[in-house]
């Protein structure tokens, strides 16, 4: 049956670089199984301080060259205006389009974030260097940036990316509904009118994502936080309820007219692949 979403909706799936031959076998399987989705893109990350930039560069190419766009994420942290100079001029060799800016973490013991301070630095900065080569991604946070002040300093950091020439925003994971809403109705208030892609967090382990929320900032709600600890080391159940949690937070979504769906995949095709058979994206048998 033919999904009453697909039409209007943009899919994007995020993978990290594979650090072994055997993770690198596994993607190849992951992407292949996603590929069949026909997304707008694959995103690939690096790690902190541009660690895996190598590893990035190589992820991507080899995606892009299968057929479906790849956008690689570039980072402030570490950076130099001749160094990302230099990665623009060697994506655009090989047909990337699209590029996901962003601030990134320091790494621990790193006390100099580099040449860009801010994420509106580097996208005013690919603008400058490559006019409309790319099409420029940037985060957002409908539940407040962990490191800004509060909720008006962080709008207006999000405000800069944007009139320095992003194209569009994919949000921090998130699992209320009503935050993403706000976030969205406050940049329509302000005439930011770029697409603004909910980032989507499957739910497949609970201390992993309790710990990744930590770090990143995302409100695990006081339901959802319980409803977990009881199914304690019951990992098919909990994926089984993160599944429905999950499907019923797109679901929302979607019908709330959100453009589209970013999922954070982890380098798994089964969890994403679940929740949009549940919302009728793509057949059983994908």
């Amino acid at each position: 049956m033919k999904s009453r979403y697909t039409h209007p909706k943009v899919l994007s799936f995020e993978f990290y670089p594979p650090k072994t031959e055997e993770g690198a076998a596994g993607l190849k399987i992951v992407h292949e199984k996603l590929a069949r989705l026909n997304p707008g893109f694959f995103s690939v990350t690096f790690g902190a301080g541009g660690s895996t930039r190598e590893k990035t560069f190589e992820t991507v190419v080899e995606i892009q060259s299968k057929g479906i766009a790849a956008a690689p994420h570039l980072s402030c942290v570490a950076s130099t205006r001749n160094g990302i100079r230099t990665i623009l001029n060697d994506y655009r060799d090989k047909g990337i389009r699209k590029i996901v800016a962003l601030r990134g973490d320091l790494p621990s013991g790193m006390l100099s974030a580099g040449e860009f301070r801010y994420a509106n630095e580097l996208v005013e900065f690919i603008r400058k260097e490559t006019g409309d080569a790319f099409e420029i991604h940037v985060a957002a946070y409908p539940e407040v940036h962990p490191q800004a002040p509060n909720a008006d300093v962080d709008f207006n950091n999000f405000k800069r990316k944007v009139e320095a020439g992003a194209d569009a925003a994919i949000t921090q994971y998130f699992y209320n509904a009503e935050a993403y809403f706000y976030f969205r109705d406050r940049c329509e208030r302000n005439g930011i009118t770029i697409p603004i892609v909910p980032g989507i967090m499957p739910i497949t382990q609970y201390s992993q994502l309790f710990r990744f929320s930590e770090m990143c900032g995302a409100d695990i709600p006081r339901w959802l936080r319980k409803r977990l600890e009881c199914l304690g080391d019951d990992r098919a159940a909990i994926q089984a309820f993160g599944r429905d949690v999950v499907t019923e937070l797109c679901r929302k979504l979607l019908e709330q007219e959100a453009p589209g769906l970013h999922f954070y995949t982890m380098n798994q095709s089964g969890p994403t692949l679940a929740i949009l058979e549940n919302l009728e994206f793509c057949p059983q048998a994908a």
